[in-house]
């Protein structure tokens, strides 16, 4: 193996280097090393527009002035820290309460499926929001975690109530979920009634359509035979519209009810998946109500 010290080798490699004039083979030419040079910071700069651009362009795509959860939930991490002022942002017990507020609101408008506590969650005083399947916590520095739909739900919800400008609507005094007992076995029969109605009627000038042909001879007016077949379908079609409507009614309704029980509306004792101790907890604001009831 050859040393890399032999002079020899040093002296070759000398030698090309002053057949090129001092420059050597692999040596970037001054054009290629002024082009490179000059091009990345142009590239970086198209890539990261200014504060000041990225402001205009989120003035630009929302409206502040109508601005929502769906707003809220399509705003990147950049686009939210250049719109809004850190130093102004609602933090604590005043950020809770303006979440519950909120929450109290949209769960009374069935927007949202959850029952709201609060509980001591690393010796701090959260708000916890969950459903039969999720939940969420809610810490005073509004941060959120959890699983499911519900942190869907509640991280819009918390950003909004951060902002000093927006204004939270006070909630309604029953603005908890129903008990499963109150929750009717179906909803208006009007629409029902009049489609049992209707298809009476189809299924009836059918059958006066079928008799008049029998009456008329079996090889006549081919098209009263039709006539009275096409209404009788069309009447029976209906009646199975109706019965299918109602047996679905059915099912949504005692479906919704096994969810209010999964999520204790009634017996008070919360989903297994909730990682946080009975003891944390304090008094639902559902319970209240419902022991107010019961009393």
């Amino acid at each position: 193996m050859a040393d890399p010290r032999d002079p020899g080798e040093n002296d070759s490699d000398s030698r090309v280097a002053e057949s090129d004039g001092g420059r050597s083979e692999t040596e970037p030419t001054s054009s290629e090393d002024d082009g490179a040079a000059g091009g990345t910071p142009v590239d970086a700069e198209a890539a990261d527009p200014t504060e000041a651009e990225l402001l205009r362009q989120v003035e630009e795509k929302y409206d502040f002035e109508n601005f929502g959860p769906r707003d809220m939930a399509e705003m990147t991490p950049e686009e939210w820290d250049v719109a809004f002022d850190e130093d102004t942002w609602i933090t604590g017990d005043e950020l809770l309460a303006r979440v519950e507020a909120e929450l109290k609101s949209r769960v009374a408008e069935r927007d949202v499926f959850a029952m709201l506590e609060y509980a001591e969650v690393d010796g701090k005083r959260s708000l916890v929001a969950y459903s039969d399947t999720d939940y969420a916590i809610v810490y005073p520095d509004g941060s959120v975690e959890g699983i499911g739909t519900v942190v869907r739900d509640v991280k819009p919800t918390v950003a909004l109530c951060s902002i000093e400008s927006y204004e939270v609507d006070d909630p309604p005094e029953d603005w908890g979920l129903p008990r499963p007992s109150e929750i009717p076995e179906s909803g208006s029969e009007l629409g029902n009634w009049m489609l049992q109605l209707l298809a009476g009627v189809q299924i009836l000038v059918g059958l006066g359509a079928l008799v008049a042909w029998i009456a008329s001879g079996w090889r006549e007016n081919l098209v009263l035979l039709a006539t009275g077949l096409g209404f009788v379908l069309i009447g029976l079609f209906l009646f199975t519209i109706v019965a299918n409507a109602r047996l679905s009614d059915k099912f949504r309704v005692e479906e919704y009810r096994d969810r209010l029980r999964s999520i204790g509306v009634e017996s008070g004792e919360r989903p297994e998946f909730v990682p946080i101790d009975d003891d944390a907890f304090e008094t639902a604001p559902n319970a209240e109500e419902s022991v107010a009831d019961d009393s």
